[in-house]
């Protein structure tokens, strides 16, 4: 037999508490670390597991990264990415060279794969090379921007002739003297370490320019300065331009370097000593043989 529920009266309402499960749920709701949990551990470990199943396969994970690949090379090539040609400023034509030699890029090339740290810090290792700064400019140019050594002075070594800027760098080798005539000549040991005062000197030697022959370094102490007709001027080791000053100024009153001197030493500043040419002596010793002949007589 069919039980029959008697009705329910119009009073009665049904219960607005939760079920346990519902209110539990709830409860864990209210946690962040549940729902950062179910908004993300969730997902994240379920596409774990797909891609893991579906790079599983050794067909599967070649064709994607050949697929990568393929777009990261297409994304690279773009126009705008591409490097046509390499413009060299500030270098003479053989830095220029030697440049073109040391970064043999083969372009068009993508800036993706052109290291501009590595092409100046390779720029920078050329001597006569002062400063460098590599850009890529729109319009797919390589622009590499030089400063080169100024040179100020020859220096002579055991190795030949070489360039020297005003710090000291030797910098490119010369095979005559007559390549850079209107450079003065530095020689000796420790020259360079010197150039500073070394250019001190030449500026007051500046009215014996055209006699001028170089300056060489004595013991890594003292300068001689050189002129034509084998004369020498032999300053001392404190304050040698003031040596020199003394010597312009009694060559000024009484040409004393038109004269048959073989060297003028200033080593002493309070007593300068005189060397007469061997051709002056002998015939100073002839003069001297004549006259006492006479008186003799």
């Amino acid at each position: 037999m069919l039980e029959i529920k008697p009705p329910r009266s119009a009073g009665s309402r049904a219960d607005p508490a939760p079920s346990r499960w519902s209110y539990r749920y709830q409860r864990l709701m209210l946690t962040p670390l549940f729902r950062k949990l179910l908004h993300i551990g969730v997902p994240f470990t379920a596409a774990l597991l797909v891609g893991l199943v579906y790079f599983a396969n050794d067909a599967r994970r070649e064709s994607f990264a050949l697929s990568v690949t393929e777009l990261r090379r297409a994304f690279e090539t773009r126009p705008e990415f591409m490097v046509q040609l390499m413009a060299i400023d500030g270098a003479s034509q053989d830095i220029a060279e030697d440049i073109r030699e040391i970064v043999p890029l083969d372009f068009p090339l993508t800036s993706f794969d052109i290291n501009l740290e590595t092409i100046r810090t390779d720029v920078m290792g050329l001597q006569a090379v002062k400063s460098a700064r590599v850009k890529i400019k729109s319009g797919g140019i390589l622009q590499i921007e030089v400063d080169e050594r100024t040179p100020v002075a020859l220096w002579r070594s055991y190795e030949g002739l070489e360039l020297v800027d005003a710090e000291g760098v030797a910098f490119r080798a010369l095979e005559r003297r007559t390549d850079r005539p209107e450079l003065p000549l530095l020689v000796g040991e420790g020259a360079l370490e010197q150039l500073g005062e070394a250019m001190q000197i030449l500026a007051a030697a500046a009215p014996l320019s055209p006699r001028l022959r170089g300056l060489a370094r004595i013991g890594e102490r003292r300068w001689d300065l050189v002129l034509d007709r084998d004369q020498r001027i032999l300053l001392p080791e404190a304050r040698p331009v003031q040596a020199l000053q003394r010597v312009l100024a009694l060559d000024a009153a009484r040409d004393l370097l038109a004269r048959d001197v073989s060297v003028v030493d200033m080593r002493l500043a309070h007593r300068p000593t005189l060397r007469m040419s061997d051709v002056a002596t002998r015939e100073r010793w002839k003069l001297r043989a004549s006259q006492v002949g006479i008186a003799d007589q």
